[in-house]
């Protein structure tokens, strides 16, 4: 199984790269895929590659599941 991550673009740097978060943590990835990547906007990163832009609600509605998804998990799934 594949999953692609919403993260945010928090820069644009040279040779279609770019510097995305989640949380505390950064990511260089492949902004090639996306027509005119602005920063702020949220993409779906899979693989390293920005696969998919998403608009904000979009992206902070799945973010708040992945961390239900994780408080379940780190309670034994109960």
């Amino acid at each position: 199984m594949c999953l692609g991550i919403p993260m945010q673009i928090k820069e644009i740097l040279d040779d279609n790269l770019g510097r995305a978060t989640l949380g505390d943590v950064e990511y260089t990835c492949d902004l090639s895929l996306i027509e005119d990547p602005k920063v702020g906007e949220y993409v779906i990163l899979h693989a390293g590659y920005a696969i998919e832009r998403l608009d904000e609600k979009e992206a902070l509605e799945t973010l708040a599941m992945f961390a239900e998804i994780e408080a379940a998990a780190a309670d034994g799934g109960e």
